[in-house]
């Protein structure tokens, strides 16, 4: 598959990219600055730092699919998810790539959670991510809006590491008792994402854990 990252330097994008590439993924990287790839070797890159619509196109053409990986940044726009994804849209109708898979978040979401999240940490997330959690729902509207086959995952806190390869998934609403996720294994989840066709048109929430090992572990 022909998969363009967009957000390949970030701490979430880094892993996608990494894995993609181990299952045998022709990988475009989408970057702001080609100079934070580091060790990264992604077949091709695309350098745009102000997410120029015309690159963006030329970016995802020939591609089977897009990852967006793009997530808030302190000090940055906190729409920065809602803005980008308008022209990422765009891009991929004009490029002729149908396959979105797309990082939100389940902080702002209560549905499926535990008594613990539902009424003690979710309360006090939700004013303190009040901004993070706007952008992000609006972003999912114009995605579900947007035509595309797409699909949204929702994980919980993300740490560092090297990851399990494993995690839990739900469609009907949060993971119950889920409070994180490695970004390795959310690397998981984004790849058997864009390799399930059931998952088209699905809202996915994440987290760490289970028993079943989901792909190649980092």
């Amino acid at each position: 598959m022909r998969v363009s990252v967009v957000g390949a330097t970030g701490r979430s994008g880094r892993g996608v990219t990494r894995l993609a590439q181990q299952r045998g993924h022709h990988v475009t990287a989408v970057v702001r600055d080609r100079a934070r790839l580091g060790e990264l070797r992604p077949e091709v890159v695309v350098e745009s730092p102000l997410w120029d619509l015309p690159l963006l196109t030329s970016a995802f053409a020939g591609a089977d699919a897009v990852a967006f990986c793009v997530g808030p940044v302190p000090g940055e726009s906190t729409t920065v998810q809602q803005r980008l994804i308008v022209p990422v849209v765009q891009a991929m109708r004009d490029a002729g790539v149908p396959r979105l898979v797309a990082l939100s978040a389940s902080g702002g979401i209560v549905a499926g959670d535990d008594p613990l999240s539902r009424y003690l940490a979710k309360p006090i997330l939700a004013r303190v991510l009040r901004d993070s959690n706007a952008d992000m729902a609006a972003m999912e509207t114009l995605i579900r809006a947007s035509g595309l086959d797409w699909t949204i995952l929702r994980p919980p806190r993300l740490t560092d590491g090297a990851g399990s390869g494993r995690y839990r998934s739900r469609r009907d609403g949060n993971v119950r008792w889920g409070f994180s996720i490695a970004r390795a294994d959310l690397a998981h989840a984004v790849l058997d994402a864009l390799e399930d066709r059931t998952a088209v048109g699905q809202t996915i929430s994440v987290a760490g854990g289970g028993s079943r090992a989901t792909g190649p572990v980092e």
